[in-house]
């Protein structure tokens, strides 16, 4: 059941794309207007971004394309009354919003509810010094820190605690202005540069984990206190890189069932202490050796993680939390690609999900090519298959970068000593430099031992290695082809190594009739029947897909997001589709 009292809901957008914001939002927000229309409420926005599908006539009653700042937003919401206020679906700003429109008395003054997580919950998760309090609670292990809003006792306490310390600024998102200092030196420049771009002025300074295995869960709750795990995502590069920058796997591929129940146990127990109604994203660095792990961060509002998670499973995490925020229950919202079951039902995958960042940085030639904790990638995009080796070629050739595939031609002309040298970068070639490191002999445990990168992964990037030695040795026969393109090798590749040319590649796979086939995301793992999923091609013998028949049309879309290519042409794609429906 909904809120009786709740008639007219104002949603916050989160404005222009930045690094560390972009589409998600876009998507969440859309979501959560569709999901409340759905309820028959009466939906106002405000949002300043034209080139969102948020901010069109046929998602909103009222769009207004205002700065959202305190005096505009109070502006509107004085002028539309509404019942509540919906501010968890449009990323940090939305959230931000949510706080000063609190503290400045403005929600109270109008009547205005604010619906999904109370700002107690916000408080707890994003101001550093309320999450440790919260934490220690309920027990909840976080790394020895400290909250500083002036730069001389933060650096007295890193020197204290010794280096390398991650700084942790309050109240933003991507990480902006955080960072991993290994000396006084970059701990006076980084933390300066944290507590001038929090919000409150304040940063957290912690012992760095840095190498320890980041794991992610996505965790829903309503104000019944039902609890699910949405799904949990393992990152491929270790903490030290912001998630929004790793390389991400769903579902976790080298966890125990001991240490995946520890994690998923206190997940539960996190989201239920904070009182969140709706989604929630918990960060954890996990030693495997010792089955120790910390909580990095709590985001009680749809995050980065949560459209990948959404898109990943089937399971749509906003519309969901949209309808919690209303005051529904789980096992009240049917899930709207099955038809059958209810929201509650955890969602089961049968299938490997990598998401693979882009970045810009051939756009600026010249720019710091590193990634830690301060995320710069502009967007990301999402490939799914049978096996871990075909999902990451296949997100390899979505990026649009390079050969789109696992190697990079300057990485050929250098030494053995050179590679070794580069393994230990951690930047966006990490992945093509490990490949030619595997390449030139080098053992995995050496990778290892210098990335921090978990063997199992490194193991995995060796059979697309030995695919490649295994076509330069034995030529292609019907054996090889099958065996590559279960991997999802690509025509060319197949051809470079297996030296012949890409229309004897082609001949061959018609020859063998060997073709994709089409496979559904469905939340289920099959168990029951889908009306609207998702699709991904695999080379297996089953195809899922039924034939649309002659009135099908398709629509391209514009691939991930980057610098002179944004969401414009996503709303034009989804233009396009409604209009030829």
């Amino acid at each position: 059941m909904t809120k009786k009292n709740v008639k007219k809901v104002l949603v916050i957008g989160s404005g222009p794309i930045v690094i560390g914001q972009a589409a998600e939002f876009d998507y969440a927000g859309t979501q959560a207007c569709r999901s409340l229309k759905e309820e028959g409420m009466e939906v106002i926005l405000v949002n300043s971004n034209p080139s969102t599908i948020m901010t069109d006539v046929d998602i909103a009653d009222r769009v207004y394309i205002e700065p959202i700042t305190l005096p505009f937003v109070t502006e509107v919401i004085k002028k539309e009354r509404p019942d509540a206020l919906l501010a968890t679906l449009g990323g940090q700003v939305g959230l931000n919003m949510a706080v000063d429109l609190s503290e400045a008395g403005v929600l109270e003054k109008y009547g205005v509810e604010l619906l999904g997580s109370s700002l107690h919950a916000i408080k707890h998760a994003e101001d550093r010094e309320l999450f440790k309090r919260a934490m220690n609670e309920i027990h909840q292990p976080v790394p020895e820190s400290g909250i500083f809003d002036e730069l001389e006792p933060a650096v007295t306490f890193a020197d204290k605690i010794g280096y390398p310390v991650i700084i942790r600024p309050a109240y933003t998102l991507g990480g902006t202005g955080g960072g991993i200092a290994h000396d006084c030196y970059e701990m006076e420049e980084i933390s300066n540069r944290g507590i001038k771009l929090s919000p409150i002025n304040q940063i957290l300074v912690e012992r760095s984990v840095a190498g320890w295995k980041e794991v992610e869960f996505e965790v829903m709750r309503d104000s019944a206190d039902n609890c699910i795990i949405v799904c949990a995502m393992e990152n491929i590069d270790p903490v030290g890189v912001h998630t929004g920058d790793s390389i991400v796997v769903a579902p976790t591929q080298t966890l125990t069932d001991g240490q995946y129940q520890m994690l998923r146990t206190a997940s539960l127990d996190i989201i239920r202490y904070l009182q969140i109604e709706g989604g929630c994203n918990v960060q954890y660095a996990l030693d495997t050796k010792t089955n120790n792990y910390y909580v990095i961060e709590v985001n009680p509002r749809v995050s980065r993680s949560s459209a990948l998670a959404s898109k990943a499973t089937g399971y749509p995490i906003a519309k969901v939390a949209a309808k919690i925020a209303l005051g529904m229950h789980l096992d009240e919202i049917t899930n709207s690609i099955t038809k059958r079951t209810k929201a509650c039902f955890e969602p089961s995958i049968d299938y490997i999900v990598v998401k693979f960042p882009r970045w810009p940085f051939e756009k600026f030639t010249l720019a710091d090519r590193s990634i830690g904790t301060q995320m710069k990638a502009t967007g990301e995009v999402m490939a799914l298959d049978r096996t871990l080796e075909g999902a990451l070629l296949k997100a390899l050739r979505s990026l649009e970068v390079g050969e789109g595939y696992l190697h990079l031609k300057k990485l050929d002309g250098q030494s053995l000593y050179d590679i070794r040298c580069l393994l230990s970068r951690i930047d966006n070639e990490r992945l093509f430099v490990l490949a030619e490191a595997l390449r030139r002999g080098i053992e995995p445990e050496e990778i290892n031992r210098i990335t921090k990168i978990d063997l199992f992964f490194i193991y995995k990037i060796q059979n697309i290695i030995r695919m490649e030695r295994r076509l330069l040795k034995e030529g292609l026969t019907e054996e090889t082809l099958k065996a590559a393109k279960r991997i999802q090798m690509p025509d060319p590749a197949i051809a470079h190594f297996a030296e012949i040319s890409i229309k004897d590649v082609e001949n061959f796979r018609k020859k063998f009739n060997l073709h994709p086939d089409y496979k559904m995301v469905d939340t289920c793992a099959a168990e029951f029947e889908s009306y609207t999923p998702y699709y991904y091609s695999t080379y297996s013998s089953e195809d899922e897909v039924k034939p649309q028949g002659e009135n099908a049309v398709i629509v391209f879309g514009s691939g991930p997001i980057r610098i002179g290519q944004g969401i414009e042409f996503d709303y034009c794609s989804v233009h396009a589709s409604w209009a030829l429906r």
